[in-house]
């Protein structure tokens, strides 16, 4: 619902409805979304509570279940995604973990991309076999690895696209069309992409997670996730387990991602325009073996990348000569450029995965990556380009 008691109406273009979907006034009409900073709410009697516990009353129970800050950025979410349901979680992570966790148990079957964040191939290769679920890997750009992992029931594939760091590109629609012949169910990490440049749903995925800590957010202040899906998604599994495990998102965090969102679309325009001249850059200097960026008409996947994305997003990675130590060498004589683990902020920042986000991986599983110890990931910021292309200038010659 849109404020004053309005729907949303269907005419309104995207950018209105990042600004004001999920709108919903208190009675003091304030301008902005009001931030409902409550653990719990009060009844005007025990039948209106019995009658909230049996569900036959719409209404906020506990945070831990929904909030009305909460749930306008779901409703927001929904419509930027076109999905029936969203639901807030505390990080990209609980999203991810709580979206496995909802549609697979014990004898199930999971398949995946092995170009994940370190955190993804945790929870798909170390947990989810804890819980008794099959897990196997592909390479993800390969169809003929997918077509044979799915030639066989499978209740869940999951990965990443682009994936971080590498930037591989998955075919989703042709998974989508494999996984669904097997029995499945399509999981994708779309945090890279955003759901500006990306729309996972349409092109065959049955649900989105993002981490919204990144471009929803985009100003490094808050942890937030989301698990986009169809309605019967979340009545007959996420939504029971989501009530009784608790990763719920702060209010406060809530309203932080909706303020992002009224600003995402304009600052993935920039990001995406800073980040193509830094790509094509870097491919002209010296002591670079290869740059990687989706945009990038030398990347493998570049046709594929146009076809399902609207832009090739904020971020490029790079493979320097000279290894670990000429690596280091980079960052620590960055002037403008932070050293951090996050990506999608206003501010550029970088990170060595072989020593960060990738360091549990073992050298064999980390070389049939990509991810050698001159890998360099660098999330392109909103800073003048030419500040930002200045600062890598200085820091290659270190």
């Amino acid at each position: 619902m849109a404020g004053d008691g309005k729907k949303v109406d269907p005419t309104w273009r995207m950018q209105t409805k990042m600004v004001r979907g999920g709108l919903d006034r208190s009675a003091h009409r304030e301008t902005a979304e009001a931030i409902s900073m409550t653990s719990g709410f009060v009844y005007d009697n025990a039948e209106d509570a019995e009658a909230a516990f049996k569900g036959e009353a719409d209404r906020f129970i506990y945070t831990r279940y929904g909030n009305p800050t909460v749930s306008a950025f779901q409703d927001r979410m929904c419509l930027l995604e076109g999905a029936e349901t969203c639901t807030a979680t505390a990080s990209g992570m609980s999203a991810v973990f709580n979206a496995m966790l909802a549609i697979v148990k014990a004898g199930d079957r999971v398949v995946a991309s092995r170009a994940l964040f370190g955190s993804c191939d945790y929870i798909i290769g170390e947990i989810l076999p804890r819980f008794g679920i099959e897990t196997e890997f592909v390479d993800g750009t390969d169809l003929n690895q997918w077509e044979k992992a799915l030639s066989k029931p499978t209740q869940a594939v999951f990965f990443e696209t682009p994936s971080n760091p590498t930037l591989e590109i998955i075919d989703l629609e042709r998974v989508a069309e494999l996984t669904h012949a097997a029995g499945g169910q399509v999981v994708v990490d779309n945090v890279v992409a955003t759901p500006v440049l990306q729309k996972p749903l349409e092109l065959g995925a049955d649900i989105v997670v993002y981490s919204a800590t990144k471009h929803i957010d985009g100003q490094g202040r808050a942890l937030a996730g989301a698990i986009l899906g169809k309605q019967s998604f979340y009545d007959d599994h996420l939504q029971p387990f989501i009530r009784h495990t608790g990763p719920s998102c702060s209010p406060f965090n809530a309203w932080v991602m909706l303020k992002g969102l009224e600003t995402l679309d304009l600052r993935v325009e920039r990001h995406c325009r800073n980040t193509n001249e830094v790509a094509r850059w870097l491919e002209t200097q010296n002591g670079i073996n290869k740059v990687i960026y989706p945009g990038l008409e030398s990347h493998p996947q570049h046709d594929l990348a146009k076809k399902q994305m609207a832009d090739f997003g904020s971020v490029v990675s790079f493979e320097l000569d000279g290894g670990k130590d000429k690596a280091f060498a980079l960052l620590n004589a960055f002037k403008v450029i932070d050293i951090s683990n996050n990506l999608g902020d206003t501010k550029s920042i970088t990170t060595h995965p072989a020593t960060t986000t990738h360091q549990r991986l073992t050298p064999e599983g980390r070389a049939h990556l990509g991810i050698t110890d001159g890998f360099i990931r660098l999330s392109v910021g909103l800073e003048d380009v030419e500040d930002i292309k200045e600062d890598l200038a200085q820091a290659l010659k270190a």
